[in-house]
């Protein structure tokens, strides 16, 4: 991303990364935990490079620039709130709606930060510093996807990240490129995620495909998977907590119109209704809602069903004349 030290003063393409967070509510961190690669993106012996030092380093460029954005202004924050023209968290809330940072957010860092705004005049630097910290850790969470864990000293380092309290997840993300190219090829069948994967015809593979193969199955013992599914499994479920819904036109063979199988995925809110769904496909289809089937089981359910994770919901709708 072009990101080196001084980023958050617009170092390198500094301005242009940070910017592109502004509307992100989640980010996925890639390190080499094997410490193959340098701070420039060299290749380097395995174990040269520190990866909790690109970890703190991405951690600290973010902290800056969001520390920035408040710091000019800082004096008359306090002045307004010490004076009760306004309380801190308006303030802090229109100062950084920019990123997307909300009300409740700015309340939550506050009370983990254990900093008190009525004693705002006699915050030290620090202090700041603490609740920039607890406010990207609640609206930018950070996954760190350690990758090329087929290398030496990934293991090694990836405890030492965990040490850190570090949401961390182990990835070979050559693997995963190597497994779903050969599942396209007709070599394979595989399933992203999977922690295993069956060779349909060995006639057709040659020797080198085959030790790469025994290499990436041993790799799944070992980690459980290649770990990239995994990674956008826990952005999306666990940390923005959402699911995966497919609406379907015939909920018995799970198509489209066209034929086509299980052809969009939504991904939608918890205690989404089937009726949001509808909504979501188009404005039309929720305006004119009867009821909708969930087609794995072929029960009719009302406008109110709560979907869950990996539904498949054929809506049915009144035709306007």
């Amino acid at each position: 991303a072009g990101l080196v030290p001084g980023a958050h003063k617009g170092r390198g393409l500094g301005n242009q990364f940070l910017d592109s967070l502004r509307n992100a509510k989640v980010l996925i961190h890639v390190v080499d935990a094997s410490g193959s690669t340098d701070a420039e993106g060299n290749p380097v012996p395995p174990g040269t490079r520190d990866p909790i030092e690109d970890i703190r380093f991405l951690e600290g460029e973010i902290d800056l620039w969001v520390y920035g954005l408040i710091k000019k202004d800082w004096g008359k924050i306090v002045k307004q709130v010490k004076m009760g023209v306004y309380d801190l968290v308006s303030l802090l809330e229109r100062k950084l709606t920019g990123i997307g940072v909300k009300e409740n957010e700015i309340k939550r860092a506050l009370m983990e930060a254990e900093l008190d705004p009525e004693s705002i005049d006699k915050w030290k630097e620090e202090d700041v510093m603490k609740l920039v910290r607890k406010l990207r850790e609640i609206n930018k969470p950070i996954i760190v996807a350690a990758n090329k864990i087929d290398l030496d000293k990934s293991r090694e380092n990836i405890d030492r990240i965990r040490e850190e309290e570090i949401d961390v997840v182990p990835v070979c993300a050559e693997a995963e490129l190597v497994l779903r190219r050969a599942a396209k090829a007709g070599l394979i069948k595989y399933i992203p995620g999977s922690n295993h994967f069956e060779i349909l015809d060995d006639s057709r593979l040659n020797n080198r495909q085959k030790s790469a193969l025994k290499k990436i199955e041993a790799l799944l013992e070992e980690w459980g998977s290649t770990g990239v599914q995994e990674t956008i499994d826990r952005a999306i479920k666990d940390v923005l907590g959402l699911i995966s819904v497919f609406p379907v036109e015939d909920e018995n063979k799970l198509t489209d119109k066209d034929g086509n199988v299980l052809p969009d995925a939504f991904l939608m809110e918890r205690g989404s209704t089937a009726k949001d769904l509808a909504y979501k496909v188009h404005t039309e289809l929720g305006d004119t809602f009867i009821y909708a089937v969930e087609a794995r089981s072929g029960r009719r359910v009302g406008e109110d069903y709560e979907l869950k994770d990996g539904d498949v919901i054929k809506v049915v709708s009144a035709k306007r004349g």
